[in-house]
């Protein structure tokens, strides 16, 4: 299979597709330091990472300071093993705003004194304060540290010492606090796993973000990831989470089950409703563009007497 890695057509008759990808651990990173970022992260917001600003973007109508450094804090499910803990992704817990409300009360003294700000907005699952004294740690979204050992993923110190230690300290309050609080005593009657923790990630403000050149020029995006919501609100375009397939031309999309739609896709470029669909991935962590046009969408073969089969979206995905 073969695809255009570059075009001269017109970015108006065409439909980017952009696919998850998941960090390479061994693919040049250094093995004391897991990889900052999730490659569509980067690839969105710059080597940066200020999702914590763009997620408030996303979730409020505050008008945010380009310059303040936000974080953002995230109740959390730590699962025990034998000899470790896992961080249990925020879609397995079913926290209510009701539950996420009372955690915070609870713990909202704490977190304001050792942030030393108050806490500016607080969503369903994520809640945002000026950074402060944690401005310096460096940090991991749930998306990229959950299912894993939360040993390699918590936070670390860069250029100020010990600022990760303040962090699992106050960390540590808050999870005795939440212990014992009636919130997890009606969740375990409910055979729901416990609030036991904090989670911190997203460290950055609007400023640093490098958006990459294809989206600052696109008239639509899809897609249902918080990021996205935040990041149309930064770019004033208009975002929403199913695709449209009368409006696909100069639109960006990210959504969970990309090969549900390839069929759809296939069938626009075939009847020139759109002249190219860009795919962007991420191989070993890397970022990949493609272009495909209708000319792209079957299968080469050397038998020219036989019909031509249509490449299947496992086959696109994986070459």
């Amino acid at each position: 299979m073969t695809a255009n890695l570059t075009s001269q057509t017109s970015a108006s008759r065409r439909f980017t597709l952009m696919v998850s990808g998941e960090d390479a651990l061994d693919a040049g990173f250094e093995q004391n330091a897991p990889p900052s970022g999730l490659p569509q992260e980067r690839f969105l917001l710059g080597d940066r990472l200020p999702i914590a600003p763009v997620l408030l973007l996303g979730q409020s109508d505050l008008a945010v300071n380009p310059n303040e450094t936000i974080a953002c804090l995230q109740p959390i499910h730590f699962h025990a093993t034998r000899d470790h803990l896992i961080l249990m992704a925020q879609s397995q817990i079913d926290l209510t705003a009701n539950e996420s409300a009372k955690l915070l009360e609870v713990a909202l003294p704490f977190i304001e004194e050792d942030f030393g700000n108050k806490v500016i907005f607080q969503g369903q699952r994520d809640w945002f304060i000026p950074a402060g004294p944690f401005v310096s740690l460096a940090t991991h979204s749930i998306d990229q540290a959950h299912g894993r050992n939360i040993d390699w993923w918590m936070p670390r110190d860069t250029s100020e010492v010990g600022i990760a230690k303040i962090w699992r300290k106050l960390q540590n309050e808050i999870q005795m606090l939440w212990h014992i609080d009636p919130v997890n005593e009606e969740r375990a009657q409910r055979g729901l796993p416990s609030i036991n923790s904090l989670w911190i990630s997203g460290i950055g403000k609007l400023a640093d973000i490098q958006i990459p050149t294809l989206l600052k020029n696109v008239n639509q995006i899809y897609g249902n990831h918080p990021l996205l919501t935040g990041l149309a609100n930064y770019l004033e375009v208009p975002q929403q989470n199913e695709i449209d397939f009368s409006k696909l031309q100069n639109t960006f999309a990210w959504i969970d089950r990309p090969e549900s739609i390839w069929d759809d896709l296939r069938r626009t470029l075939l009847s020139r409703e759109l002249e190219e669909i860009e795919i962007i991935d991420f191989p070993k962590g890397q970022t990949r563009h493609r272009i495909f046009t209708a000319k792209d969408l079957n299968k080469k073969s050397w038998a020219f007497w036989k019909k031509s089969e249509p490449l299947t979206w496992k086959e696109i995905i994986s070459a």
